[in-house]
């Protein structure tokens, strides 16, 4: 008989390290192996590698609760962030386990045997082979990795410069000298414009509408002197209360009141640039704070590289591509040597496996969510998804701790099967709140959510800390069996 793993997590990430770091401390004597597709540790984090790449959350709530970030900076470069969760693997004796070059294609669960299949694909040799597991925790990410989200340009093929899509940089790229216009206004390109700008004879950030972009210190000087002052443990369960408490607070405010917020933005923008920079239309969009996540800057980089004269904005609609620029719908273009398509992430949802039980496909866009981390009829799965509006790391940690819950409670029950079972006639709703446009390019995909709890994916973190971490794990929505009740049920 083939092995059979207790638990497999999909992805060594820093939400699938986390998880399997918080599994192994809980259970040392399971059976756990973590499937990673490419051949490194740190998802994201080693994935990216344009120029800049940072955190865009503070480190004290990315980093994780069991292991402090004991770094000075607020927001932290990505090769930082890479060092950090793959030491975290080593010292928590992961990495070990980790599979790598090996992608999850299939997983079928079967109710006679109560166990998940999975069909591996080696990224090399193409070959394929099963595991089997009692238990998956899907920590794949959010996007795919192979490719970034390119909209069709006009007259590509007519540009005689190099187009470049952030998550793809070629290592080594020398843009020295170069007139670079990098498309988009996110998160990505409020990083690589003034990162561009320092060696660049100029950068253009075109966007087809505005960011709310906020600068906030690059260190935490507060943060930073109870460090030194107090013990380890201390500083950092102080300064991350203060850091979520912070953040949390002006999220709230901001949703309470977002006229008085955006004002603020305006005031802030405008004493950065200048009372006659033309900030209505550069840095005034055309939703409220937060309906999508706002850009941080440290030290004002951003600013700075505009007031010098390093950057600048160009807010307009793209007509088509030339041979030496970009001819925009207003009928002004710019000439540019380099253009990069900060333009998005393709998103998908589990890491695009084929799921099924028994054979029979799992319809996961018409399921509920349960807790924004399993889904409604499908047994023996959770899945990670993050916050939106704050660290994603928050999240993922609470979905593992409650992981761990879960676990621990069929063991102690003699629980062999746990399903989350959802109202009858209970409302659809979109899977989250959150009007970013690549969640809203496949929200038609994901799951729902219901009209009640626990079917809501609140994306709030003192809720999550009391139905996540507080709350019965029996809670009426779940369905636990044991072997005894799975062969009745056959019967």
């Amino acid at each position: 008989m083939s092995k059979i793993h207790d638990m497999v997590i999909i992805g060594a990430g820093l939400s699938g390290v986390g998880a399997a770091c918080r599994y192994r401390t809980e259970f040392p004597d399971g059976d756990l192996a973590v499937v990673e597709a490419r051949d490194a540790i740190g998802g994201t984090w080693d994935l990216f590698r344009y120029p800049g790449i940072r955190s865009d959350s503070d480190m004290l709530t990315l980093g994780y609760d069991f292991r402090p970030w004991i770094g000075d900076k607020i927001l932290a470069d990505g090769t930082s962030i890479r060092n950090y969760v793959e030491e975290t693997a080593d010292e928590y004796g992961v990495t070990p386990m980790i599979q790598f070059g090996q992608k999850v294609i299939a997983a079928d669960f079967s109710t006679a045997d109560n166990l998940w299949t999975l069909t591996l694909k080696d990224q090399k040799s193409g070959k394929t082979r099963q595991i089997k597991t009692r238990f998956i925790t899907s920590c794949a990410g959010y996007y795919k990795y192979e490719q970034g989200h390119t909209p069709e340009f006009e007259g590509r093929n007519d540009f005689k410069g190099d187009i470049i899509h952030p998550q793809h940089w070629p290592e080594g790229y020398d843009y020295t000298g170069k007139h670079v216009t990098v498309i988009g206004s996110g998160a990505t390109a409020v990083t690589l414009v003034p990162a561009m700008a320092k060696t660049a004879a100029h950068v253009v950030m075109l966007q087809r509408s505005p960011s709310y972009i906020a600068s906030i210190p690059s260190q935490d000087h507060l943060g930073n002197f109870m460090r030194r002052v107090l013990p380890a443990r201390w500083a950092f369960k102080l300064n991350k209360a203060k850091n979520m408490t912070l953040f949390r607070t002006l999220y709230k405010r901001a949703r309470k009141n977002p006229e008085k917020t955006r004002e603020w933005f305006r005031k802030k923008t405008l004493k950065a640039l200048g009372k006659d920079y033309p900030v209505d239309i550069h840095f005034k969009p055309d939703y409220d704070p937060w309906d999508q996540r706002v850009c941080m800057v440290p030290d004002e980089d951003l600013f700075a590289a505009i007031r010098e004269d390093r950057a600048s904005i160009v807010t307009d609609h793209i007509d088509r591509f030339t041979e030496d620029g970009i001819l925009l719908k207003s009928g002004d273009k710019i000439k540019t040597d380099i253009i990069v398509t900060a333009t998005g992430l393709s998103v998908i949802f589990v890491g695009e496996i084929e799921a099924t039980i028994d054979g029979e496909t799992i319809d996961i866009p018409g399921s509920y969510g349960y807790k924004g981390m399993m889904f409604s009829g499908v047994p023996n799965m959770i899945s990670v998804f993050g916050y939106t509006n704050a660290s994603w790391t928050l999240r993922a940690d609470l979905i593992s701790r409650y992981m761990v819950r879960l676990i621990r409670h069929m063991k102690e029950g003699g629980y062999v099967r746990v399903t989350p079972t959802a109202p009858e006639g209970m409302p659809k709703n979109p899977w989250i709140d959150f009007q970013a446009g690549y969640l809203m390019r496949v929200i038609d995909d994901l799951p729902k959510q219901g009209d009640r709890m626990p079917w809501l994916n609140v994306q709030d973190y003192k809720h999550d800390i009391q139905h996540m971490i507080k709350a019965p794990i029996d809670d009426g929505a779940l369905r636990f069996e044991s072997d005894v009740t799975v062969q009745e049920a056959a019967e």
